[in-house]
Order: structure tokens, then sequence, then C-alpha cells
């Protein structure tokens, strides 16, 4: 009898480890690619869910990262964004340790990359965690989020907010149709800003997924609705293909009870394309197998790379498969894996061709050595789609 090997595309090698272990569950608070393409990654938490105030750059020409100026203050849940200027913006998140309800902050902060150190600027209107951030122009919009309801529960958000670099200022706009958080945002080729799903909670220790999307204008300031998913999803990706004039959305957390008396325990595999011009969804094959809480990096204009991720972020192991959908083809294929499966970790592209992954989690709950504390880990690795995997 022989055996068949499946070709991947692509390979991992390992790079240098990050100072200091993080975890990253948001959306928007993954690592942002400075303008001399070195890499900064900010807060996140530790493996008891307390938010840390690290931050730390990689350097892609010496494969090393290096410890920078510490936040001013420690958050998880917030948002990263690069200015026109090269500085970076982070607002918002959670500050402290893991408690109900948290201690959103409406606080932000600016990196100088020359200087290496963080700023004061003027702080959002509301308290946010979880809300969505996009460089519009020349401004930032944050949207959505969740905050305090009241001493026992929390809700998610409708309003936004722009950032002005030149004034320091924020400025309210235009509140969304519908209230979300942990929701991607996404600037499309037209310049508008397409929001995709996201969760809204609905007790103390649950939330609910949406297939609702939108779109802000700018010029207008305002937000209309558009086609919505074909399923709803929360802890998913959306990445821009062809110049923003498409969208690919992956995967999602276990979409449990679906309504007609049935019960889906595992993450969604599923995959659907929006298209700019007819603000329609269509599904696109699936991929081999459903993931969560993973990250999805565009190689160049057409094709996109989905790693790690997991089922249930409670009780479970990283995955460390990766697949390449091919927008030509509308295609899957094989990629080589990941030496340490995670899931809730940074990731960024260098090039279209080479990607950087970091830190996350590795294990939790019953699956970890401690079940009350998360296994985080500090390694690195570097994904290049044109590197030959040895069977």
């Amino acid at each position: 009898m022989t055996s068949t090997t499946l070709a991947a595309t692509g390979r991992w090698t390992g790079t240098g480890a990050l100072p200091s272990a993080a975890a990253w569950y948001g959306v928007h608070d993954n690592a942002v690619v400075l303008t001399d393409n070195k890499v900064l990654v900010v807060g996140g938490q530790d493996g008891s869910a307390a938010a840390l105030g690290k931050a730390a750059v990689y350097d892609p020409g010496t494969k090393t990262w290096t410890a920078t100026t510490d936040l001013r203050t420690p958050r998880r849940l917030h948002t990263a964004t690069r200015l026109p200027d090269g500085k970076v913006l982070v607002a918002g998140g959670i500050s402290g340790s893991a408690q109900f309800p948290a201690p959103g902050l409406a606080a932000a902060e600016i990196y100088d990359p020359v200087q290496r150190t963080w700023s004061s600027t003027a702080s959002m209107h509301t308290a946010r965690w979880g809300h969505s951030a996009v460089l519009v122009g020349s401004k930032v919009l944050v949207a959505g989020g969740t905050t305090i309801r009241s001493a026992q529960s929390v809700k998610a958000l409708r309003s936004a907010e722009l950032y002005d670099p030149a004034t320091k200022t924020w400025t309210e706009t235009g509140p969304m149709t519908d209230a979300r958080s942990g929701h991607p945002a996404v600037v499309l080729a037209n310049g508008r800003v397409l929001v995709a799903g996201g969760t809204v909670p609905t007790a103390r220790d649950e939330d609910t997924a949406l297939a609702y999307c939108e779109l802000y204008d700018s010029s207008a300031g305002t937000w209309s609705p558009t086609g919505a998913l074909l399923v709803p999803r929360g802890r998913h990706q959306a990445t821009a293909l062809s110049g923003g004039a498409s969208v690919l959305v992956t995967g999602g957390r276990a979409p449990g009870g679906s309504g007609d008396g049935t019960f889906d325990p595992f993450s969604r595999a599923s995959a659907e394309l929006y298209v700019q011009d007819t603000g329609t969804w269509t599904a696109v094959p699936d991929m081999p197998g459903g993931r969560g809480l993973h990250r999805a990096v565009p190689l160049g204009q057409s094709r996109v790379l989905v790693v790690g991720g997991t089922d249930n972020a409670r009780d479970d192991v990283g995955y460390a498969s990766a697949v390449v959908f091919d927008m030509a083809t509308r295609s899957w294929m094989p990629a080589g894996g990941l030496a340490a499966g995670r899931w809730a970790f940074t990731a960024a592209a260098l090039s279209d061709k080479l990607v950087l992954v970091a830190g996350g989690v590795v294990r939790s709950g019953l699956a970890a050595a401690t079940p009350g504390a998360e296994e985080l880990t500090t390694s690195a690795e570097l994904f290049d789609v044109d590197a030959t995997v040895t069977p």
C-alpha cells in the first residue's frame, strides 16, 4: 500500500521570542507594522486575564524582539492603529484584573517609534473595549464595543468617534444602526468602512453572535445597513482583497443552539465573500476545519493566510494548522503548520509573502497544567509562502 502526502504551501520557521508572554483576544488589538517595517505589539493579557502594560518591537533584519517603554495604562481588548505620520494610537480597552463588570477605559495614548515613548492624548467620549478602529483618510474611526451597563451587567455600544491627529481631539460621529462588539472593520476600495457581525452581551458570561453588517460613509458621517452575513459570527476575521473591492470573512466561535432544536459544538469552518459593488455576501468553499480566535492575514491582493485558532477557548488546545485562500480559484490550499498551536495571538504581514505570528494561548482549562490559568507562549514564527516544505 502506498501513502499519499499532500503538498503544503509555505513553511514556518522560529524567530526571536517575545520579551514576555501575552494574549490578544480582540480583533483590532493586533500587531502594527511601522513605517520602517518593524512590528509593534502592545498590551494584552496574562494567563489570569489581567491587563498588561508591556510593549515590544520586532526587527525583521535581526529577527529579534526588544522591549520598549511600557504603556502609560495597562490594557487589553484595546485598539492599535498606525497614524499617517507613523505614530501609533492606542485607545480604550480594559485595565486591571479579570473582574466583572470590567473597568473600561476611555483613555488613549500615542507611541512615537523614533523616541520609543508613549504620551497621553485626549480621551474618547465613551469608555469602551472590544471596539473597532480603522484609519479613514487622516482620521481614526472607532465604533461600537462594550461598556458597563450597571454594577452587574454590560452592554454593547452603537456610538462611534473620530480621532484627528492634527488637533489631538475626538469628535462624535453618527452612531451605527446596530450595537455590536468584537466586530472586524475593513476599509473598502470606495473609502467606506464595512463592519461585519460581532456580538451583543445577553448575560454575565454569554453573548449572541450577529449577522448584521453596515457601512460608514465618512463624507456624510452616517451608517447604513448592507447585506447580512449568511450566518451569525463572533470571534471571526475579515480581510480585504483586491484593494478592498472584496472582503473575506472566515470562521468564528462554536454557534451552539441554532434555534431548530439542534446544537453545534464546533467552530465554524464556513467562509464568505463580500463584494463592494453589490453589497452582498456569497459562500465560498468551507475551510478544511472550523476555527475561532484565529488570525487572517493578506498575502498580497488575492490570497489570505488563515492560521491558528481554537474551538472552545475554555478547555482547549491551540491549532497549529494553517490554510491559504486563493481568490482567483476560490479554493483553499493547505499551508505548513505552526511549531506551536495557538489562539488569541498577534500576526502581521511583513510583505506579500512573509507573515509574523507571536504569543497567544496554547492551552486552557482542563487542557492546561493548571486548570485555573491559561498557558501562554512567548514564541514567534515566520511564514514564508514560497518556502519549500520537506515531507
